[in-house]
């Protein structure tokens, strides 16, 4: 439930401040006659984003069971893709993500109606089909017929909303940076977890070998039916009996993709570390910027 929790926190705070930056920007510019068809875009991307995840859910309940297990097992892989780039991405563009928008805005209000649409709903489309995407494997991933990954979700989600809206009040502070760094890095956690078991899925429906291969069977230690079994899966999508190939992919992914990502700015393209600006202006910038 954890780990859900985080996805919809993480996804959702990144939307929420898509939107507060997005409506803060028309209100302080004097174009609150803008604000309809930003939340008409805004309306769109969250529909956008439900029905994809609705047809993910449904639409593979009527396959077969290989064929069930080839599509999550795809999907999952491409859910840790999407996720891997996109924690990268913000960790690399969140100081400019205001200016950006900024100027995504001010074409799209000399261009008319449309093109605020089009923006609003490319802005946060793109955040909840990754956001849909992510949940539906790890609540794959976590198969235990309960509805508490769902629950994580919502309230991950709820939680962002209510951080959303008190950045655009001015009642909020944060170190925004260091959020996205600590939140990000779990999430690489929970993500190599994904990966693990979208490799398991593949195998069972026999795309990858190697299925009787068990690195470790501890499920005598370690119940997957006890409260601690399902801490562990909840949080980092453990199994006690992993494949040999699931470990490997697991190790492969999470050593060196933690290690870049927490490596300092600039580090993998040789540029050395850049000086990151002071706690006080990393954490009044966002709050400056939303309020009205």
């Amino acid at each position: 439930m954890f780990s859900n929790y985080l996805i919809g926190l993480r996804e959702g705070l990144e939307a929420s401040l898509v939107v507060c930056i997005l409506i803060a920007y028309l209100v302080k510019t004097g174009r609150r006659d803008a604000l309809r068809p930003v939340w008409t875009g805004i309306g769109i991307a969250i529909a956008l984003a439900m029905g994809f995840g609705c047809a993910l859910e449904f639409g593979s309940q009527e396959l077969t069971f290989q064929a069930q297990e080839a599509l999550g097992g795809s999907l999952s892989i491409i859910a840790v893709g999407l996720v891997t780039w996109m924690v990268f991405w913000m960790r690399r563009t969140a100081r400019h993500l205001k200016t950006e928008l900024h100027g995504k805005l001010d074409a799209a209000l000399a261009m008319g109606t449309g093109a605020l649409v089009a923006t609003a709903f490319l802005a946060v489309g793109r955040e909840g089909l990754e956001t849909a995407l992510f949940v539906w494997a790890s609540v794959h991933a976590a198969g235990d017929g309960t509805p508490r990954p769902l629950i994580g979700v919502a309230l991950g989600i709820a939680t962002a909303v209510l951080l959303g809206w008190l950045f655009y009040r001015g009642a909020l502070r944060i170190n925004l940076a260091k959020f996205f760094t600590w939140t990000g890095g779990m999430l690489v956690v929970v993500a190599a977890g994904v990966l693990a078991y979208g490799v398991h899925d593949l195998q069972e429906a026999d795309w990858i070998p190697g299925i009787t291969r068990l690195a470790f069977d501890i499920s005598g230690t370690i119940p997957p039916d006890s409260w601690y079994g399902t801490l562990l899966k909840g949080v980092f999508n453990f199994q006690p009996d992993p494949t040999v190939v699931q470990v490997t992919v697991w190790a492969l992914y999470l050593v060196p993709v933690l290690t870049l990502f927490l490596a300092p700015v600039g580090f993998a393209s040789g540029k050395g570390k850049v000086k990151e600006p002071d706690d006080q202006g990393t954490q009044s910038s966002t709050a400056s910027a939303a309020r009205p």
